[in-house]
């Protein structure tokens, strides 16, 4: 089942430092999740400004288990750069 998800960075003072801070575990998480055959395609978010402000993922997982799993080590979300996630089961277009 694909997953699209889409999480903003909390938008306090610190956010961007913690972000960029935590960012080689999360790329380092997304390269094991590619590794596994889960990640499909992913990226920041940009404000208007060109700013990170948030992540979009499509994301690749059999379960909702392997879905919390993956959640349950996420830098990003034990290091609260993500403040709101939003995760729906997505289908890709035949086109």
């Amino acid at each position: 089942m694909l997953y699209v998800v889409h999480a903003y960075d909390g938008t306090d003072e610190q956010a961007l430092d913690r972000r960029m801070s935590v960012r080689p575990m999360h790329l380092d998480g997304a390269q094991k999740l590619r590794d596994l055959g889960h990640y499909v395609l992913g990226g920041a978010l940009l404000s208007p400004e060109g700013k990170m402000i948030g992540s979009m993922m499509v994301l690749d997982f059999e379960t909702d288990e392997q879905l919390q799993d993956w959640l349950s080590w996420e830098p990003y979300v034990q290091n609260k750069v993500w403040e709101t996630i939003d995760i729906k089961p997505f289908r890709q277009a035949k086109v």
